[in-house]
């Protein structure tokens, strides 16, 4: 098999942990964020958006960060490793369609979201976590602030997911 990230993943078992690189990671189902996804929204409407959103802007900041320091990837290397591990951890395949580090422009693409296809259709984007992950690092390449839009997604019956990160000001 070729996957790096699987073939250095370390398991704990004394602690029932998954570790790569020194960072924890956990193996979960697409449908059980989904109904969690779902019955926020149901609770709070579409700032579930944006609670999934911050969780992956959470979670992409801090990863963007740890793989610069330890790996010393440049800005452009940091893209290619999150989009490469995550397609390597089951999150689609990632490419990127867009990196302009001068007008602070990522724009990337999915195929096969685990998060469209374990929502289904729907009548807006719902891959909310992906697009949080992206803007997390491109908020770290680009050092402002950035906004981040689901343009196409597959639960609106896209062919694929297209996510665009702008730097702001």
């Amino acid at each position: 098999m070729d996957n790096s990230i699987l073939a250095e993943l370390e398991f704990d078992s004394a602690r029932g942990a998954l570790w790569y690189k020194g960072v924890r990671y956990l193996l979960i189902r697409p449908e059980t964020l989904d109904m969690f996804y779902r019955a926020v929204e149901e609770k709070i409407g579409a700032d579930a958006h944006d609670a999934m959103h911050r969780g992956g802007f959470t979670g992409g900041s801090l990863s963007a960060q740890k793989y610069r320091d330890v790996f010393g990837l440049d800005a452009r290397q940091s893209v290619e490793f999150m989009a490469r591990m995550g397609a390597e951890i089951g999150w689609g395949k990632i490419e990127i369609a867009r990196l302009d580090l001068d007008a602070r422009i990522l724009e990337i693409t999915v195929a096969s979201s685990p998060f469209a296809a374990a929502h289904g259709k729907s009548k807006h984007g719902v891959c909310h976590l992906l697009r949080g992950v992206f803007a997390g690092l491109a908020s770290g390449i680009f050092e402002c602030a950035v906004t981040s839009q689901e343009v196409e997604c597959l639960a609106l019956g896209d062919p694929q997911c297209r996510i665009v990160i702008q730097g702001a000001g």
